[in-house]
């Protein structure tokens, strides 16, 4: 199932998608539903709206936080000169950071190294704490597709990264959350990031130093996880600049595809 948030008229709504791909009887459109699946039981209402007549957004706005890996891909580490680090190096992002699909990437003044990151998100389900890793699979909700914006010059100079990651509009998220993808399978997709068509990133999430099992029981160790946080699984190798006017888009096999176009603060 894919999960949506969007807007067709009045506020956000959520709704199951329906793709082409699927080969079911309504291709390309959102069933609309009632509430937030993120936060209890919804229902069908009846509608249904053409997937090119709504516009996406977020999928998911974190109630708590944005939870980061860092160097979690080997190669990625070695390209900006790291060491894989003996133990998961987290960091947070503010969930004013979020944008949805096709909203622009806002270019601040403070940078002139504004990197692109594409991820693989993984969105909670439930409140849970201290989860051994073969529970982990109890409360993950789905999983979503990202962009960890980053201001690589403010990243070095600072020293922690709370700046270089966490201006407004450096969580790109969506389109969709999957929820139909396990585990295991979540371990195993390809993951594809383009500058204006230009394959820049290309790896597997089977590549990662840590899975996802182990990170968010490493997580949950120490803060309390709610449903809608969200945790960046890593970028892998391929990193590089992004300045107003690109286009960059992450592709992830089984989920689907977050495009956004980087802008500057001025315009």
């Amino acid at each position: 199932m894919r999960i949506a948030r969007f807007v067709a008229q009045g506020d956000p709504t959520y709704g199951v998608v329906e793709l082409a791909e699927d080969q079911g009887p309504n291709p390309d459109t959102i069933a609309v539903v009632s509430g937030d699946p993120l936060a209890g039981p919804v229902h069908y209402t009846g509608e249904r709206l053409p997937l090119a007549d709504v516009r996406l957004v977020s999928p998911v706005i974190p109630r708590s936080k944005i939870i980061g890996v860092g160097r979690n891909y080997a190669e990625h580490a070695a390209e900006l000169g790291n060491e894989v680090p003996e133990n998961p190096l987290l960091f947070f992002k503010p969930n004013t950071a979020v944008i949805g699909p096709f909203e622009p990437i806002v270019h601040p003044p403070e940078t002139e190294n504004l990197h692109y990151e594409g991820e693989l998100a993984v969105v909670i389900g439930r409140i849970c704490r201290r989860v051994p890793p073969e529970r982990v699979t109890d409360v993950v909700f789905g999983y979503t597709v990202a962009n960890d914006v980053t201001c690589r010059d403010l990243q070095n100079s600072d020293g922690q990264w709370s700046r270089a990651k966490g201006f407004d509009s450096f969580c790109p998220l969506g389109p969709w959350i999957a929820t139909h993808i396990s585990i295991e399978e979540a371990g195993r997709l390809d993951l594809l990031t383009s500058l204006n068509d230009e394959p820049v990133q290309a790896a597997s999430t089977s590549q990662m130093v840590r899975g996802i099992p182990e990170l968010i029981s490493y997580i949950s160790s120490f803060t309390t996880l709610l449903p809608g946080d969200v945790v960046l699984t890593g970028t892998p190798a391929g990193v590089g600049r992004m300045v107003p006017g690109d286009r960059i888009s992450v592709t992830i096999s089984g989920i689907g595809t977050l495009t956004n176009t980087v802008v500057a603060e001025d315009a």
